[in-house]
């Protein structure tokens, strides 16, 4: 068996294909000096993250957000078409809208599953009972979520068959088996190589097995995050390399292909490391101007005499919902509708928020200048 595995027969006649048999992780790596210098780099953005994480105060707001935006790229890669205004509308109160329902799971599944490894080591049940949160009730729900599959998929364009597929993963039960190995290697004290290099192993692997009938390229995506999290490498869930990604695209779905086509492991790690390297000083950035962003208005608001109090009150919910309406906003904060409207025009004023509609009392309004910040490349 060649490094990376082997393209396996299965069936025969007209209806015989070939799917992929991976071999167990880890292989021998060559590391040359591209690929240390790509490690060190990305290791050291990755430490400052982590830095800059446990020293903001307002952190977990930021992770709330970040996570948004995260599971809005990581589903357009695979075609979800919604945008970020969609996924904070306060007016959508059910999520009719079967993409923007697509990213509320995917936030879902996140949350629940950095809950659930306080519990669980990142194992096989873990992905299991994530898989179901991101499928329930949304398109691909009748395919067996939270379940490995039990039948034989392929990747390819739309309408694509096993003849035409670009790429068969492993049958159910080389899958299976597969699974178990990587559930071991995620679990194994593997002391010959870097944890970001075994980050980028692992997605490929698990992207290379495709477990489940529908959502792995999205579970595959927050396997780097949790895994990264369970080595201690991040204390928050700050890193996500979506962004990159998705920019990306073609060369992420070919340098994996390159591994499985000609043992090429190198090539698909330095290019996991520059993601890794580009993604977390992205995120840095983005904490310290909506640390900046938060400073400077709350500055604002300080200033503003008796309205102070409730604008600290609004100011702080603006942060986890940067798209309010003045109903809603009162119910949630349990205040008059006159105070809320009243410090909205104040924030109005200010500049702090931008009237979006002019819908009579439905009246709606944006946070514009963190938005712009969250917004940058979805």
């Amino acid at each position: 068996m060649a490094k990376s595995g082997a393209f396996i027969s299965n069936l025969s006649g007209e209806a015989g294909y070939k799917s992929f048999r991976p071999a167990p992780l880890p292989p021998e790596i060559e590391m040359d000096a591209e690929m240390t210098s790509a490690l060190t780099e990305a290791a050291r953005a990755v430490s400052r993250l982590d830095t800059l994480s446990s020293y903001i105060p307002n952190m977990n707001l930021f992770v709330s957000m970040y996570v948004r935006k995260e599971a809005l790229l990581s589903s357009q890669i695979e075609g979800t078409q919604a945008t970020l205004e969609d996924v904070l509308d306060p007016l959508i109160d059910k999520n009719t809208n079967q993409n923007v329902a697509d990213v509320i799971n995917y936030i879902r599944a996140t949350e629940y599953a950095l809950n659930r490894l306080a519990a669980l080591p990142l194992c096989n049940r873990l992905i299991k009972e994530t898989h179901a949160v991101l499928m329930a009730g949304v398109r691909g729900q009748e395919k067996s979520p939270g379940e490995f599959r039990k039948s034989q998929n392929w990747i390819g364009a739309a309408g694509s068959t096993l003849k035409t597929a670009r790429y068969i993963p492993p049958c159910p039960e080389d899958m299976i088996r597969a699974m178990s190995d990587l559930e071991k290697y995620m679990n194994s004290e593997d002391n010959t190589l870097d944890v970001l290099i075994q980050a980028a192993l692992i997605h490929y692997q698990f992207e290379t097995i495709h477990p489940f009938l529908d959502g792995n390229g999205r579970v595959g995506r927050l396997m780097i995050t949790l895994f990264l999290m369970e080595k201690k490498l991040l204390q928050t869930p700050a890193l996500y390399i979506s962004c990159y990604l998705k920019q990306n695209r073609i060369e992420y779905y070919d340098r994996m292909s390159e591994v499985r086509n000609k043992d090429n492991y190198e090539q698909w790690i330095k290019f996991f490391l520059r993601a890794v390297k580009e993604s977390a000083e992205d995120a840095s950035d983005t904490i310290l101007e909506l640390s900046k962003l938060h400073a400077e208005n709350t500055e604002i608001i300080n200033g503003m005499g008796r309205a102070a109090k409730t604008g600290i009150r609004l100011f702080s919910y603006l942060e986890q919902n940067p798209i309010i309406d003045i109903r809603k906003t009162s119910v949630e904060l349990g205040l008059a509708y006159s105070t809320i409207s009243a410090t909205v025009n104040r924030f109005v004023e200010s500049s702090i928020l931008t009237q979006t509609n002019n819908a009579g009392r439905n009246r709606v309004f944006a946070y514009t200048e963190y938005l712009d910040i969250l917004r940058k490349d979805t």
